[in-house]
């Protein structure tokens, strides 16, 4: 009885330390509140704030935006899933920089090393990014999107407006027809 005991104490202080959920015996799933993403209730785009560099760009802003469709892509080279977005996102502003899509990087790092504008060059040249990329070192765009994921994307239609939101991977194809609806464009 005494060493069930002591597995069962281990168990639950290695759940405690973890932060883990035991189903049935805790509840924070049922409680945690759903995730809402404050920049899409917002409406209108926020500008690109506190930007420390501009790569492949002058600097920009959403005010001078209007009339192009815009995919915000939020992200940091040391970002694995990150990173296996990028092919996704060259390719849809390669199929569609022509016809009005623009697609503004926002690199904010999340370690120290990633705030370094030579290693974020070299990231550039590494994935063939030759789109705009703002450094947000301070993560004051971030903040104005209310943010919280690496990846994340932002469309936003001709009038400003944030119309799709995504964290993560995937969703490739659905963020490839909203672009290609917003600009009457086949995909």
């Amino acid at each position: 009885m005494t060493l069930k005991l002591l597995a069962v104490s281990a168990a639950l202080i290695g759940f405690a330390v973890t932060g883990a959920v035991i189903p049935g015996i805790c509840d924070e799933v049922s409680r945690a509140a759903p995730i809402t993403v404050a920049a899409v209730t917002q409406g209108t785009a926020p500008d690109f704030a506190g930007i420390s560099n501009w790569f492949n760009s002058k600097p920009l802003n959403i005010a001078d935006l209007r009339g192009k469709v815009v995919l915000v892509d939020f992200w940091t080279y040391g970002c694995v899933n990150c990173v296996n977005t990028l092919p996704h996102v060259t390719d849809l502003y390669a199929k569609y920089k022509d016809k009005g899509l623009v697609v503004v990087g926002v690199h904010t790092p999340e370690f120290p090393f990633e705030r370094s504008a030579s290693n974020v060059q070299a990231a550039l040249k590494r994935h063939g990014i030759t789109y705009p990329v703002a450094q947000d070192n301070d993560s004051a765009t971030w903040n104005a999107y209310r943010n919280q994921y690496w990846p994340a994307q932002y469309i936003i239609d001709q009038n400003g407006k944030i119309v799709f939101q995504h964290e993560g991977e995937g969703r490739y194809d659905e963020i490839d027809r909203t672009v290609a609806r917003l600009l009457n464009a086949s995909s």
